[in-house]
């Protein structure tokens, strides 16, 4: 009876380690993800910041639309 739940309980450790390195894999490549995103953000910000007013306007709000 000893031995069935020794067995038992290193079965679930073996199982539980196991589980454990995969959702450390997976926060591991969400976080490389996250840090990437934020890079992406900060120069997208940097690009807008650099815009001039007109160049936000953009074309289609100085143009009249094709109905007029």
């Amino acid at each position: 009876m000893m031995e069935s739940r020794l067995t038992d309980l290193e079965t679930r450790a073996a199982f539980q380690d196991d589980l454990l390195e995969s959702l450390n894999d997976i926060v591991a490549r969400q976080q490389r993800q996250i840090d990437l995103m934020q890079r992406e953000i900060r120069m997208l910000y940097d690009q807008l910041k650099s815009l001039s007013p007109s160049e936000m306007a953009g074309s289609n709000e100085q143009e009249r639309p094709p109905h007029y």
